[in-house]
């Protein structure tokens, strides 16, 4: 049987594929699910550039404003949520288009990814908070070496997962090894580029923009309270720069500067994920061949 195809519209922040997944959406009978981590969480709109009614043009979105900002939201939640949205709307008879960067999120919901469901041991994870993470990690490379290939020496959060997943009896590792991560429908990825001095222009802009359009007011009313910054949500670029902020160590042109570092380096990390993890058709973000290329693509078996 033949597999659903799936448009995945991919590239960095701030490079407009959200224009243009709601272009293709009306051209070819779409609806739109949201791939990205943040657009999630309700009442974070401004910076989260999230898409509003007036730019959706009456096309349905999925996957945008279905979290309160104090839920953990993560890959595996996404992954549930995504494959169901794409079921939805093939029982509909529409074309789903998925659109975003956070390209985890898209790989596990594209791929045969599976996700253990585990019994949290709570005293193991106390212990292992309680370690600095040098230890942790010299802990990690005696229980599962070949998971560090792919997790840096300071990422904690990450050292600590990857203990867990091992104290269950099957390491990081060995349980990917066991996951074939193939496609689970035939996906187009179709990738958005542009000269990296223009996008940094871009992504500059798009700060100041936010700023204009109450970034400050937005995250004053949801995050100045301390016991907030715990949440993911808030572990956001253009929100978790506030911080210092809050605490006074740094003034909002400082904030501003930051969240436009943090961004163009993200955007950065979005093209060398891209390039290395999935085979993604690029094209120049202004490309009028486009939709012809994705009508091609849909008409082919």
């Amino acid at each position: 049987m033949s597999k659903q195809k799936v448009l995945a519209i991919v590239g960095p922040t701030g490079i407009g594929k959200t224009s243009l997944s709601v272009k293709l959406a009306k051209q070819f009978n779409g609806e739109i699910i949201s791939c990205d981590s943040m657009q999630v969480y309700r009442k974070m709109d401004v910076g989260t550039a999230k898409v509003t009614q007036e730019e959706m043009e009456e096309i349905p979105h999925y996957l945008i404003d279905v979290q309160d900002i104090e839920e953990d939201y993560n890959v595996k939640i996404f992954q549930e949520k995504c494959r169901a949205s794409i079921e939805a709307i093939v029982e509909k008879g529409k074309f789903p288009i998925l659109c975003g960067g956070t390209g985890l999120y898209l790989k596990a919901a594209l791929y045969d990814y599976t996700f253990e469901e585990e019994e949290e041991d709570s005293a193991y994870i106390e212990y292992l908070q309680s370690l600095s993470t040098q230890e942790l990690y010299e802990m990690l490379k005696e229980v599962d070496m070949k998971s560090l290939e792919k997790i840096h020496p300071n990422n904690r959060k990450r050292i600590i997962r990857a203990l867990e997943i091992a104290h269950t009896g099957q390491t990081k590792s060995s349980r990917e090894e066991n996951q074939k991560h193939e496609p689970l429908y035939d996906v187009y990825f179709l990738g958005l580029d542009m000269d990296r001095s223009l996008l940094h222009d871009r992504i500059n802009k798009r700060v100041d923009i936010m700023f204009e359009n109450g970034l400050v007011e937005e995250v004053e009313s949801l995050f100045s309270d301390p016991k907030t910054w715990t949440y993911n949500s808030f572990m956001g670029i253009g929100y978790k720069e506030f911080k210092d902020y809050f605490l006074k160590e740094k003034t909002l042109e400082e904030v501003k500067t930051q969240i436009k570092t943090n961004s163009r380096r993200y955007a950065k990390k979005q093209y060398t994920w891209f390039k290395n993890q999935m085979k993604v058709h690029w094209f120049e973000r202004d490309d009028e061949t486009i939709p012809e290329k994705v009508k091609e693509w849909l008409e082919s078996k």
